[in-house]
């Protein structure tokens, strides 16, 4: 249960003023994360888990949102 732990400590990470890099660091890590937690979840079918994993989910849209940056509208 080492990765339940270390995604309960990541989701106390501070997300503010990152560089790019930070933000790339965040997004591959909570990935990771995700897809660790996901093989114990098919196992063990706790939703306590799937808890977590939607917290790091948004966690990673945020960041991934900054990231990519706005669309522009462009009219063709």
């Amino acid at each position: 249960m080492d990765i339940i732990n270390e995604a309960l400590e990541f989701e106390q990470r501070k997300l503010k003023s990152l560089s790019t890099s930070d933000r790339i660091e965040i997004s591959r890590k909570a990935k990771a994360l995700i897809l660790g937690l996901n093989e114990i979840y098919k196992s063990q079918k706790d939703e306590k888990i799937m808890d977590i994993m939607k917290r790091l989910t948004a966690i990673k849209r945020k960041v991934e949102k900054r990231l990519k940056g706005r669309q522009l509208i462009s009219n063709l």
